[in-house]
């Protein structure tokens, strides 16, 4: 016998309504009226005075002809303007493109131009580098100014507009309904490009609705929850942390600048629950914690993830009182999507083993729905052995709807049903995800792959090392070998590469030491990653002298 016929049941306004995470603004302005979202310098926003802008913004938006599909760029750092763009520009059916304030003007042009945006917020902080980025695509655009304390540059010019004026030229109750599909692009964010052109990311309302309330959930966000912006909002809009903070209750406490000693200031002033950063942030943050008279006196979680946080730096950060958290995520899975769960019964294990497992990127989030370590070329899954090797692949509703004007990348990144990270690692018996490396960061040395994270992982437990990096260099008999660059904590330090080849002889097989050691800074993204096709470059082209420089 068959079951009941549900045919008759159809979807209809009653129960089905598109997924935004517009709505979590709307929802605790009703919930938390009173209560502070938004901490920016000595301004602060309740969550009804940041609904009423935020509609305002909307509203602004559609009487100047901005509407669906259309394109909103934003440069600005983290203020409570980069905040309110996250909901006034999709309220409004628009695209929001949060640009990277590190991007030379060129670069800024290229994403002005491919991304077609209509209008462009820009803090005066960086008014000349968006004029400049503007005249370098040959394009013409709106410009609203973002004021601060920074600005030097008087009133507004002919096609220029003050944020805060721009805001009140809207009416709150003009403000558009919203959407009609959860499919409709939220944002556009622009890759690195390290190897030509960025490529734009699109993702969409329902992903971004989703991988929120996965983070708010990961992350142990509640209407308690102090949220410091040390991440930037214009990298995968926050880690979609600009909507799950509100969608939780949160406050927002916005910081223009990496500053070490404001963090700690802030944490301490703002009664900060959650931060988010980059290992390198986490670095400062240490590096900083001998300056710092006192302590917050509660533990402060903090999320990191875009490269793997070394052992020694989430030891520091938890000696000083963080509990660190390890996610993983990409710009095309509407940011986090792994995450590092933790046992209580790990809590007993020696320090050692203890931070070892944080290093791990760990399982999907709640809201991804698959995770898999498999040949990139035939989609077998590795034995979950902790040791065969294949790529990270993704599947679910917080992957990206594809690349902008670019159908063979979309291809290429989707093909077989999954997202290729291009991410190489291996899956532990208890089902851990954990990176050996990406996959044009592999060395091959006679024939043996080598990881290059396993290196800087040991390079960073040397008490003298700063920061480490290691890249292939080409090498007439095997190939290619590990180039090491270093940057000391004190730079005057007497140490050399015979030194490090010894350290690195006492905790690595012979093949996988470094035959090169170059020292200096190393060059970084604006979200704190190595640049190491630039390390490639300068290794490749490097002589013999460069080796003990």
């Amino acid at each position: 016998m068959g079951g009941h016929s549900y045919s008759y049941l159809q979807r209809c306004a009653a129960n089905y309504l598109p997924l935004t995470p517009v709505a979590f603004l709307a929802r605790s302005a009703v919930a938390y009226p009173d209560k502070v979202a938004v901490v920016d310098g000595d301004r602060r926003f309740t969550y009804r005075q940041m609904h009423e802008r935020c509609r305002r913004f909307a509203a602004a938006l559609a009487a100047r002809g901005v509407g669906d599909g259309d394109t909103v760029a934003v440069l600005a750092p983290n203020v409570a303007a980069m905040l309110e763009a996250h909901y006034g520009v999709p309220m409004a059916g628009a695209v929001l493109n949060a640009l990277n304030t590190r991007l030379d003007a060129a670069a800024l042009g290229f994403c002005l131009s491919h991304g077609e945006a209509k209008l462009v917020l820009v803090d005066a902080e960086y008014l000349p580098l968006m004029k400049a980025a503007m005249a370098s695509a040959g394009i013409g655009v709106p410009l609203v100014i973002i004021a601060n304390e920074h600005s030097t540059d008087g009133a507004p010019s002919a096609g220029e507009e003050d944020y805060e004026d721009f805001l009140n030229s809207g009416e709150p109750s003009m403000a558009p309904a919203g959407i009609s599909d959860e499919w409709a692009p939220i944002s556009l964010g622009y890759t690195s490009g390290t190897t030509g052109d960025p490529k734009g990311v699109v993702c969409h309302h329902r992903g971004a609705y989703l991988n929120a309330l996965g983070n708010a959930l990961a992350a142990h966000l509640d209407d308690r929850s102090v949220y410091l912006w040390t991440l930037p909002m214009f990298h995968c809009n926050g880690w979609s942390h600009t909507w799950a903070v509100t969608a939780a209750g949160g406050t927002h406490v916005c910081l223009r600048k990496i500053d070490p000693v404001a963090i700690y200031r802030l944490i301490e002033r703002e009664k900060v629950t959650h931060l988010s950063a980059a290992p390198v942030v986490l670095n400062m943050i240490a590096s900083a914690a001998e300056k710092i008279e006192g302590g917050f006196g509660r533990p402060v979680r903090i999320l990191t993830g875009g490269s793997v946080p070394p052992t020694p730096v989430i030891s520091s950060m938890e000696r000083i009182g963080f509990v660190v958290m390890h996610i993983y995520g990409l710009t095309e899975t509407t940011g986090p999507s792994l995450i590092c769960e933790w046992h209580e019964d790990w809590d007993a294990l020696p320090q050692e083993e203890r931070v070892a497992l944080k290093t791990r990127q760990g399982v999907n989030l709640v809201t991804m729905q698959e995770a898999v370590v498999a040949d990139p070329t035939t989609g077998r899954e590795v034995a979950w052995d902790g040791r065969e090797m294949g790529e990270i692949q993704l599947r679910g509703n917080t992957v990206m709807m594809g690349y902008l004007k670019n159908p063979n990348a979309t291809a290429a990144a989707l093909a077989g049903g999954r997202l290729h990270t291009g991410d190489l690692a291996v899956r532990h018996p208890d089902g851990y995800i954990e990176i050996r490396d990406r996959a044009k960061d592999i060395i091959i040395s006679g024939g043996e792959n080598i990881s290059s994270v396993e290196i800087e992982e040991i390079l960073y437990r040397h008490p003298a090392i700063h920061e480490a990096a290691v890249v292939a260099r080409p090498d007439e008999k095997w190939g290619e070998h590990p180039c090491a660059f270093i940057d000391l904590k004190d730079r005057e330090i007497a140490i050399g590469a015979a030194e490090l080849t010894e350290y690195c002889g006492n905790n690595l097989a012979r093949f996988k030491i470094p035959k090169t050691f170059v020292f200096g800074p190393l060059p970084k993204t604006s979200t704190g990653k190595v640049q190491k096709h630039l390390l490639r470059a300068r290794a490749r082209g490097l002589n013999g002298a460069d080796e003990l420089s």
